[in-house]
């Protein structure tokens, strides 16, 4: 189940392409530093692939706890491809490779995984257990707010309407997303960013929606 979901997962990000190995983390032992293949990118549908495939498969850790947890386990693999696609750029993040975690989550969020993201970011306290909100916990390092404007800004440059996001979000960040969705189109550097993306990639339909429901 894990590796039909990462499959749908590195498809949707235009990396399924890339040599992987999906691994429970409790049967992962990485003795080597991995190398991304040579002239790795993001390819998707309708275009064929560029990629000079290394023998050596790219590790996928999950916990086998999350597949009972969808979301969870698609914002895990989403941040993973995030830092493996992060590693291909050529210098250090905003602020600092200090900033690679949370850089690399918004990179995730960047690639259309947001609304996973902002509904499992679940932040424990100290000595809780995920069964405490009989939900399963996953490391990250932004919180649901965080990601939640990441989601917002998302919708926006590809010009996806509220409506059609807010359904798919849990009630306590619905209204959250409108008010972030309407800071996000009011700021005048958003015309800028716009233009500086392109914002060419559309959404295939309501893909990413589907996978969530």
């Amino acid at each position: 189940m894990a590796e039909l979901v990462f499959e749908q997962v590195a498809e949707y990000a235009g990396m399924a392409h890339w040599p992987w190995q999906v691994v429970e983390k409790t049967h992962c032992n990485l003795d080597a530093t991995q190398q991304i293949p040579s002239g790795a990118t993001q390819e998707f549908i309708g275009r064929a692939p560029s990629l000079t495939v290394s023998s050596q498969p790219l590790p996928v850790v999950y916990d086998r706890l999350h597949v009972g947890n969808p979301e969870a386990l698609i914002a895990g693999f989403a941040h993973t491809l995030g830092q493996y696609l992060g590693y291909t750029v050529k210098e250090t993040p905003p602020g600092g490779v200090d900033n690679w975690p949370q850089v690399t989550e918004v990179l995730a969020d960047y690639l259309g995984f947001g609304l996973m993201f902002a509904n499992s970011a679940f932040v424990f306290p100290p000595g809780g257990c995920s069964s405490c909100a009989n939900t399963v916990s996953r490391n990250g390092v932004l919180s649901q707010w965080d990601h939640t404007y990441a989601l917002a800004l998302f919708a926006a440059l590809k010009e996806i309407p509220p409506r059609k996001v807010k359904p798919y979000l849990k009630k306590s960040l619905r209204s959250h997303f409108q008010r972030c969705f309407s800071d996000v189109s009011s700021r005048p550097e958003f015309t800028r960013l716009k233009e500086y993306t392109g914002a060419t990639r559309k959404v295939p339909g309501d893909s990413l929606l589907r996978m969530e429901s």
